[in-house]
């Protein structure tokens, strides 16, 4: 049995071939095998807009309330070398006085 790739769309492991494209039988989804070879990557940007990278400097731009903290993180505060991650928040990053947490791109800014 041939390894086809899952489901663009849902992400389905049940993808099957129909004569020249791939199909799932959980979404009706159909696409051509050489666009699934293709593959995508997600390009981070922060709250203006600009491209962010692995190490990069940030600001955050708005007070945070970390879950599980008493303390607050300050708009202004910087954070150093960042790494960019795929999940639901972007940013995995140790900031000065709170230790390793994840932030979203949306509240920080580009140093």
């Amino acid at each position: 049995m041939s390894a086809l790739p899952p489901c663009p769309q849902c992400g389905s492991e049940f993808a099957y071939q129909d004569g020249a494209s791939l199909v799932c039988p959980e979404c009706a989804h159909e696409w051509s095998p050489a666009a699934a070879a293709v593959e995508t990557v997600r390009v981070y940007r922060d709250a203006s807009g600009n491209v962010l990278q692995d190490g990069d400097t940030v600001t955050v731009i708005k007070d945070l309330k970390p879950k599980g903290s008493g303390g607050v993180i300050k708009q202004g505060t910087k954070v150093k070398n960042i790494r960019l991650v795929d999940s639901d928040h972007d940013i995995d990053c140790k900031i000065e006085g709170f230790g390793a947490m994840s932030l979203k791109s949306e509240f920080v800014r580009k140093a």
